[in-house]
């Protein structure tokens, strides 16, 4: 392990951190004079001098990353980062956060998964409004990723760290030779949905202010807002189905949307067999539930049951969290299938959470294999997406990483229970942090604020959890990592 070049990496990234993340939310201070220049400017020079201080002790430090280096300067990164995001909330007079609530509030930024503790979200300065909405922003692509582009000039590889922070189960695809030009790749792609993101909302209605700070939040599937209300304060339908469309994109592959910039053609999409389950699970999953809404009668119209009951439905598929109306009081199962579809998640390669569409694919694919066995138990019979046959290392890393997942969903919930908190909302906590998604049921269906101090620390663990993948973190805590 290399201590001395983790120690210089983190505090590159720290210092990149302290500007990209406060300096525009100074901006946006003096531009609507509210007040908050001040908890910006000292988080950016607290973040600041301690990546600083980090570098000049450890500069001279040159060699290539492990393949234990880079999991251990992610997970640090982004537990080291959920403390630093949090100053602004600290500093802050508006919001008046415990450190407790200031860090969960951080992270659940940061990771986008949009839990919130604060209320009164419409009277806050716009300058903390912008800073939450950033900080999902700067969560959906990584800035790791971001930091990979500019690794290679200060001499230093970024390959491990594209490994430990990239989602899905295969993480060695690129999307062009060097890993610097895939992360500048990554982030135009990123920046360009976000622009075109922003404009719809703005021409749709939305202030330009607000156009910029929910498309933060829809390309990186995080689901903040700047009002308690989420997307139900503008009650437009023409913005809701903007917003479907968008939280659709973000949740695809990445890669597609690469290809399909550089190739100038979209077909690419339809033979993807994970974009073809992803599709068919929104479709189904929102047949339903349009039926059931339309059958109860819980809106006055076709239309309206219509663009509510898909919205919810790619909102909470996607891991996004939107929220424009009650959907915890739905009648019947709704409230549930919609956490179900969560868990499942987004594509892998896209900002979305969940186990990952691909996974689930190929955990259906094995269950029907195992039944073909119990038929023709000699027989030989691969599992394909396409045409191509997958890896049977491939097959036992998903279980694996299926079984991993339960066992930690379930310990987390016996933890919350632990605490006091009833089943429904312990459940739908666990399940809405570690998927980051956000909005959970009961308790949590609005904010996560009148928790326990105990419940929202290991809540603040199932939300790094879910972002790194589960393995990432876990790994750490293994002592074969640990040995020479």
């Amino acid at each position: 392990m290399h201590y001395s070049l983790i120690v210089k990496i983190l505090g590159l990234l720290l210092m990149l951190f302290s500007a990209i993340a406060n300096l525009p939310p100074m901006l946006v201070s003096l531009l609507y004079s509210d007040g908050m220049m001040a908890p910006f400017v000292e988080s950016f020079f607290t973040v600041f001098g301690t990546g600083l201080a980090m570098w000049l002790t450890s500069y001279r430090a040159k060699s290539d990353l492990g393949t234990r280096d880079g999991f251990l300067i992610v997970t640090l990164f982004w537990a080291v980062l959920g403390s630093a995001g949090s100053l602004p909330f600290i500093f802050s007079s508006a919001v008046e956060l415990s450190i407790t609530d200031a860090v969960f509030e951080s992270l659940s930024g940061l990771t986008t998964t949009g839990a919130t503790v604060i209320s009164g979200l419409d009277s806050l300065p716009q300058s903390i409004l912008f800073y939450r909405q950033q900080l999902q922003w700067l969560g959906g692509m990584g800035i790791i990723v971001l930091a990979m582009a500019l690794l290679p000039m200060l001499g230093i590889g970024g390959m491990q760290l594209y490994r430990a922070e990239s989602p899905g189960p295969v993480k060695d695809n690129k999307l062009v030779p060097r890993l610097a030009e895939t992360a500048k790749a990554l982030w135009y792609l990123y920046v360009s949905l976000t622009l075109v993101c922003a404009a719809a909302y703005w021409l749709a209605g939305m202030s330009l202010f607000d156009a910029i700070t929910h498309s933060f939040s829809t390309i990186a599937i995080g689901g903040f807002s700047t009002h308690d209300a989420s997307m139900g304060y503008f009650n437009s339908a023409t913005i809701d189905l903007i917003a479907i469309v968008f939280m659709f994109i973000a949740g695809i592959n990445f890669a597609l949307h690469f290809t399909a910039w550089q190739r100038r053609r979209i077909d690419h999409y339809f033979r993807d067999p994970e974009f073809q389950f992803y599709a068919f699970i929104l479709a189904v999953v929102s047949v339903v539930t349009i039926s059931v809404l339309y059958a109860y009668e819980v809106y006055p119209s076709l239309s309206e049951t219509f663009v509510k009951g898909l919205f919810q439905v790619v909102s909470f598929a996607t891991t996004t969290g939107f929220a424009t109306g009650d959907f915890h009081e739905w009648p019947l199962f709704l409230p549930y299938v919609l956490m179900y579809a969560a868990i499942i998640g987004a594509c892998a390669g896209s900002t979305g959470g969940g186990m990952k569409v691909i996974r689930i694919l190929l955990i259906f694919k094995q269950g029907f294999r195992e039944v073909q066995r119990l038929i023709h138990p000699h027989a030989v019979i691969p599992i394909k997406l396409g045409r191509g046959p997958v890896q049977d290392r491939v097959v036992e890393a998903v279980w694996g990483f299926f079984a991993v997942y339960v066992m930690a969903f379930m310990l987390m919930l016996l933890a919350l229970l632990a605490t006091g908190l009833d089943i429904v909302t312990a459940f739908s906590a666990v399940g809405a942090c570690i998927n980051n998604l956000g909005p959970g049921l009961a308790s949590v269906a609005q904010t996560y604020g009148g928790l326990n101090d105990a419940a929202k620390w290991i809540l603040s663990f199932a939300m790094l959890l879910g972002r790194l993948e589960v393995f990432t973190l876990l790994v750490l805590f293994t002592p074969m990592f640990w040995r020479r």
